[in-house]
């Protein structure tokens, strides 16, 4: 029994490997697109930051964890994590249209602002996930 259960190893490997190359890429991503610097302020102690920056993380997870459960191949993974990293890019992008100000406010550590802007993003990729199942 063992032995017939080493054999789904390699595609276990693939799907983590890649759920992870997707998930540091997201990050990196985010990181990238938002006009404050998060890993500068999370090591200043900004807890703002890190509230925002997990959020979105969260919300990327999600949809991610839930194309790997319901994919039928990596390729399909692939186009799905797609998918999710374009829907939580999308959403950061409303919420700075949304919120006054986002930046300054992350950066003066407004943690209401940086609340909300983390449970959105997790809504949001709450729906991504439930709506890749069908």
């Amino acid at each position: 029994m063992i032995v017939s259960d080493l054999f789904t190893l390699p595609a276990f490997v693939a799907y983590l490997a890649l759920g992870v190359f997707y998930f540091v890429a997201f990050v990196v991503t985010y990181i990238w697109i938002t006009p404050q610097r998060e890993m500068a302020l999370i090591r200043e102690g900004n807890l703002s930051a890190a509230i925002s920056l997990g959020g979105a993380a969260i919300g990327f997870v999600q949809p991610l964890a839930s194309a790997m459960a319901h994919s039928v191949s990596l390729v399909d993974l692939a186009l799905w994590g797609l998918v999710a990293w374009v829907v939580q890019l999308l959403t950061h992008l409303v919420l700075r249209l949304v919120v006054r100000d986002l930046r300054g406010r992350i950066e003066a550590d407004v943690r209401s602002v940086a609340l909300f802007v983390a449970i959105v993003a997790a809504c949001v990729g709450t729906l991504n996930a439930a709506a890749m199942t069908y």
